[in-house]
């Protein structure tokens, strides 16, 4: 079955179909940094054609696992909460998961503006129109935009081109992998690259299976998200923000994805409701590689600081109905009274970037 990559108009049913005999290839290289182009490699933003030379295959292969370089050490962010409890590794995929309008494209911001990377790469998948400029100009900045490249397909473009921007987005990072760069990979959403393949799927007569998801999907992402990761020179450090109801229990995007990404972030609309943001939930978030990129004494205030953040949580009813005694537990009570200081640690505006030491110094006063 052939599908449409764009619209119909000016076609015919008697228009020749020509086979090219090979597959899809993209174009890449240093000049699309600092640009914003679609799945087809098209400016978007008036600034002129784009001159490159090199290309490479839109559906390329993941790296030989016995050739990947193994992840061993950390790769800053900028957002406390995530370098000081969710350390990310140099390599790693991380999933970030919540409602919609729970913050994700507002962390993922964050991620962007303060990640210790080489290059950056976007892809807004199914985004609303006006979010994109909102994103470019506000949340990257000039100075931001110079070492990313952006890939956009709107909510609006066909579901053949939302589905390719994820691949084209892959590939650019791929090749300045290869180029011994470390790269970041922001992928905003999985839900809607999924979304769009499965409206491919269902128009090619594949059968609707789990929450009306063809089996194509199943098969086609770990191939997409296998092809991030280290490589044998340079590595790609990948976001994936997942849209979830809830907690997400029974989501086959999510439960899929998750079992596939080495970490995963939860988002808390209660947390967001107290005005909280980055609204990380911790205790149900993970970093996977966390124990092989930090030091002992990092690891270790980690572990206290999440235990009392667990304390406190059980505790809290009682403390919110005046129930509460203290004396009974020295960690308990401990929690307590630290609570503020805590959450003043956890907390953090979407303009202000930390350092990584200073986080790791930060978290061990707090847990000493």
């Amino acid at each position: 079955l052939l599908t449409p990559i764009g619209d119909l108009v000016g076609l015919s049913s008697r228009a020749e179909v020509v086979a090219t005999g090979r597959m899809r290839e993209v174009p890449v290289g240093g000049d699309l940094l600092g640009r914003v182009i679609d799945s087809r490699c098209r400016p978007l933003d008036g600034k002129g054609e784009i001159k490159t030379v090199e290309t490479r295959p839109l559906h390329g292969r993941a790296p030989n696992p016995m050739t990947r370089r193994m992840i061993e050490r950390p790769f800053p962010l900028g957002v406390r909460v995530l370098d000081g409890l969710l350390t990310c590794g140099e390599g790693q995929r991380i999933g970030i998961y919540g409602e919609p309008g729970g913050g994700k494209s507002t962390l993922l911001s964050q991620i962007v503006k303060g990640a210790a990377a080489d290059v950056v790469i976007v892809a807004l998948i199914g985004e609303r129109g006006r979010e994109v400029r909102e994103f470019i100009e506000r949340n990257l900045g000039e100075e931001g935009l110079l070492r990313t490249v952006v890939v956009v397909e709107t909510s609006d473009r066909s579901a053949v081109e939302r589905a390719q921007c994820a691949p084209m987005a892959t590939a650019l990072a791929e090749y300045f992998r290869d180029q011994g760069l470390r790269v970041a990979l922001m992928l905003d959403s999985l839900t809607r690259f999924c979304r769009a393949m499965r409206e491919i799927g269902l128009a090619a007569g594949e059968p609707p299976t789990r929450r009306g998801f063809p089996p194509s999907v199943f098969g086609m992402l770990p191939g997409l998200l296998e092809r991030a990761g280290m490589g044998e020179r340079g590595s790609i450090t990948a976001f994936y923000t997942v849209l979830v109801e809830g907690d997400g229990t029974g989501d086959p995007i999510a439960e899929e994805s998750r079992g596939i990404l080495d970490g995963h972030v939860i988002l808390s609309r209660a947390i967001a409701a107290r005005s909280h943001f980055p609204a990380i939930d911790v205790l149900q978030s993970r970093s996977r590689v966390m124990d092989a990129v930090v030091s002992g004494t990092h690891r270790k205030a980690a572990s206290i600081f999440r235990e009392l953040l667990s304390r406190y949580a059980e505790t809290e009813f009682l403390i919110n109905v005046g129930e509460y005694k203290p004396g009974g537990d020295p960690l308990t009570d401990r929690a307590v009274a630290s609570i503020d200081e805590l959450r003043e640690f956890l907390r953090q505006s979407e303009d202000d970037a930390s350092d990584f030491e200073e986080t790791v110094a930060w978290m061990s006063r707090l847990t000493a």
